[in-house]
């Protein structure tokens, strides 16, 4: 989710975009945050749109943080255009400039006929500084926060939309189950499949599988589900193919996968304990559910109580260390995985029976 830290302008990702399509195009950009596909969007749009292709030659310069300082960032946006109204300058990975509080001075009196681009991945200027200071008065700020797991759906749903497309709520969670927070690649997927569609409106999980390589059937996402549903049959099937096929579903995600459904039932259990609603807004970002999880979470909290999801993620844990080192002995990632299945599925019985 992309927020804006100017709060002076008031601008969203959506507003930014917005203007510059209609070309009214600021001298300076700040883009920070988390979440880098925001920037990279806005960079390409301004690109795209500040200057005409055969102006692009000689007025269109990439800086890399890196590569980079302050003084040579100055002196290049401080350059005069060649037979164009305007340059454009960006500076990538702008989080790895030395002394980046330096260029207060361009900020403080940014040049006309340049367009600046200050780009910094997966970090954000201190905001306690001058320098972010000056660039909420005179620059367009943007700072984009990482998208949590329930809020990925919508996500992927509202960008199909505004496509003039819409996906099927399974295929959507497939997807986000298979390529995670990372929008840049989920972008990158959904943009093949809605050219894999052609004229069809909606994209459906039969898409999904084709165009992913993933299958609805077999998929860490699927494992964890029969898992926490304690659906021993379903549970070990995957967890046999995953074996036959180790490359390809290495153990360490699928612990990985294993952890996070348990991380979010204890943090479901932790939730009831304190007297809250699911109805309540606030419960997916409490747990971190997707939108239809919550009778599932609901039914996996009466197979693995509170002590029993504890001993699970406990062992988990284990397994993915034994996994990493000698103390796995000879077994294979498949015989290493169904016993730690096994053990889960006899840890939710023996603790039910326990406080039954």
């Amino acid at each position: 989710m992309a927020k804006e830290s100017n709060r002076d302008r008031g601008k969203t990702f959506d507003d930014i975009i917005r203007e510059i399509s209609a070309g009214e195009i600021a001298p300076l950009y700040v883009l920070m945050g988390e979440e880098p596909y925001y920037s990279d969007i806005i960079t390409e749009k301004i690109a795209a749109k500040a200057l005409a292709p055969h102006e692009r030659d000689f007025n269109l310069l990439t800086m890399y943080g890196p590569e980079t300082d302050a003084v040579r960032i100055t002196e290049a946006a401080r350059r005069y255009p060649m037979m164009a109204a305007r340059q454009v300058v960006i500076v990538k990975e702008a989080q790895l400039l030395d002394h980046i509080d330096d260029l207060i001075h361009y900020f403080s009196n940014p040049f006309p006929s340049t367009v600046l681009v200050i780009s910094l991945t997966g970090k954000s200027l201190d905001k306690r500084g001058s320098l972010y200071k000056t660039a909420l008065k005179n620059a367009t700020v943007l700072e984009s926060s990482a998208l949590r797991e329930y809020q990925l759906t919508p996500w992927i749903e509202d960008y199909v939309n505004k496509r003039g497309r819409s996906i099927d709520r399974q295929a959507s969670e497939l997807l986000a189950e298979h390529c995670g927070t990372e929008l840049r690649k989920v972008a990158k997927e959904l943009d093949k499949l809605i050219t894999h569609i052609g004229s069809n409106e909606r994209i459906t999980i039969t898409d999904v599988e084709e165009n992913t390589g993933i299958s609805r059937e077999f998929n860490t996402f699927e494992l964890a589900k029969a898992v926490s549903a304690r659906d021993t049959y379903k549970a070990v099937r995957i967890a046999t193919h995953f074996g036959k096929h180790s490359k390809q579903y290495p153990n360490v995600l699928t612990f990985a996968a294993l952890f996070y459904q348990f991380s979010k039932l204890l943090k479901y259990h932790a939730y009831i304990k304190s007297g809250k609603s699911t109805s309540s807004p606030y419960f997916l970002k409490a747990t971190g559910a997707w939108p239809s999880e919550a009778k599932e979470l609901e039914r996996s909290a009466q197979i693995y109580p509170l002590p029993g999801c504890i001993e699970v993620i406990s062992l988990i844990r284990r397994y993915d260390s034994m996994s990493k080192s000698g103390s796995r002995g000879e077994a294979e990632d498949g015989e290493l995985l169904t016993e730690l299945i096994c053990k889960i599925m006899h840890q939710g019985t023996t603790i039910r029976a326990t406080l039954g």
